[in-house]
């Protein structure tokens, strides 16, 4: 035997017929402070604001991490390469 009844009811119905807390205020206003720290956080990510933050130097320390980049890659490994040739001579 198999019975079905159907219920039609809100939410709000469903709830104070289980006798459960009513916690809409607290999600009213928890929801408002996630909204609040949502706001800040994404007036945090100005893109200008970011751009001062991973670069406090300006563009001026990219540049120089650009010349000593090209450096190393015009210089073929610099010191590192004439330690590696004299490691080999002193094998032999």
């Amino acid at each position: 035997m198999k019975i079905t009844i159907d219920i039609d009811c809100t939410p709000q119905e469903a709830r104070s017929f289980l006798g459960l807390p009513d916690l809409e205020p607290l999600q009213t206003a928890l929801l408002s402070d996630v909204e609040a720290r949502m706001r800040a956080a994404l007036a945090s990510m100005d893109p200008d604001a970011l751009m001062k933050l991973w670069f406090p130097g300006g563009m001026q320390g990219w540049e120089q991490l650009q010349k000593m980049f090209w450096a190393q890659v015009a210089g073929g490994g610099g010191a590192e390469h004439k330690g590696k040739e004299e490691r080999k001579g002193k094998e032999k």
